[in-house]
Order: C-alpha cells, then structure tokens, then sequence
C-alpha cells in the first residue's frame, strides 16, 4: 500500500498528523505492507526568500491580529502536539520560504533517507527553534546521511526544483489547498491532522480495498 503525503516543514499540524498516523500504523494489521513517501507543499509559497522572521511577528502579519492573539492561538496548537510527545518551541521557533528545504528533502530521497530527512528538519524547526537558513540545512542533512558538499551543491543551484513542482501541482490536481494531506494508493484522500481512529479506519478501508476477493 502507497501513502502519499503532502506537507511542509513549518507546519505544526503536519507533525501532528504524522504523529497520529504513526499511532494509526502501530494498530494496524499490515503496517509492513505500507510505503509511506512525502511530497512537497508550501503554505506560502510568496514568503520572500532570505527573510528568517520570528513566526509570531509572521503570522501575526499573515492574519492581522496581535502577537499575543497569535501566541494564544499557537498556545492551543501546542497543547494539542504535547498530546502526540512533541514540545513546540514557538517562542524560537521562525518562519522562512520553505522552497530550497523542500529542495534538499528531494536530494535526501535520492539518498534513500527521504523520511529520516522530513522528520529532521521539521523537528529543527518546531521543536528546536532552528533557523534553518543554508548552512543548517547542509548540517541537518548530514545528520540523515547526505553529503554536505553535495548538499551545499544542490542547495546553491536549482536542482529538485522541477521535483518540488511537480509534487505541489499534483496536490493541487488532487484539490488539495493546504496541508497535511495524506493520499492512500492514489485513490482515498484524508485531510488534515485527523485522529489515528480516522487514519487506521483509512487504511483498513484502503487495504481491503486493494484486495482481490478470495
């Protein structure tokens, strides 16, 4: 079975979903059968690159309330991730265009350590407050087995530019306007950062599915 899922680093409903999934997939009779591979998606896609700005200030910008609107709307957030073991550092935590990341996760799939990548670098930058800019993303892919020069190559050019395209454009042929966004065999979607009894009835109804009667 094939899960497809689509979601961006900064995104703290999408380590959420993630986190319930792999709940989801612990109760889940044919967990071995699964191949999970993530895709691409930018939240803002028009966020200037180069500009690293406290998510506070950001999305107070974005929805036009005030940082402490902000920080009692990204308070609710976190309790509901300390409930799936993650500890949201909003207080550090910054926000930045997500294109030359995504860019590297590509690079980390072709080293085969795509997943490890994706949990890396979300987990830098929710839980520890990294400023992700240029030099800790080489450090970070490191840590996952890619390269640094290799890494900094990739990153100072435009390689997996057309890889991250294509996956935001097929999300959006799926209809898929924000995420996470998760795609079970390229025929059952599921939206958001669901419960793990929505996610293990999702790939139950999948899996019987994909079977051949008798």
């Amino acid at each position: 079975m094939l899960v497809e899922i689509w979601s961006d680093i900064v995104c703290p409903w999408c380590y959420i979903g993630k986190r319930r999934l792999e709940t989801a997939l612990r109760s889940f009779e044919h967990a071995d059968e699964v191949e999970i591979v993530w895709r691409s998606f930018q939240l803002d896609p028009g966020y200037p690159k180069g500009r690293f700005e406290p998510v506070y200030d950001a999305l107070a910008k974005k929805f036009g309330g005030s940082r402490a609107q902000v920080k009692a709307m990204t308070a609710q957030v976190g309790a509901l991730a300390a409930a799936e073991g993650l500890r949201y550092d909003f207080e550090h935590a910054v926000s930045f265009n997500t294109f030359d990341a995504h860019r590297l996760l590509h690079l980390a799939k072709a080293h085969g350590a795509g997943a490890e990548a994706h949990e890396r670098l979300m987990r830098a930058n929710l839980v520890e407050g990294a400023t992700l800019d240029t030099a800790t993303l080489v450090r970070l892919g490191t840590e996952v087995g890619v390269p640094a020069a290799e890494a900094q190559r990739v990153l100072d050019g435009d390689d997996y530019t057309g890889d991250v395209l294509a996956d935001i454009e097929q999300a959006h042929r799926y209809g898929a306007t924000g995420v996470p966004f998760f795609v079970l065999d390229r025929a059952y979607g599921v939206s958001g950062a669901q419960s793990a009894d929505v996610f293990l009835q999702a790939l139950r109804t999948a899996r019987e599915a994909g079977v051949p009667a008798g």
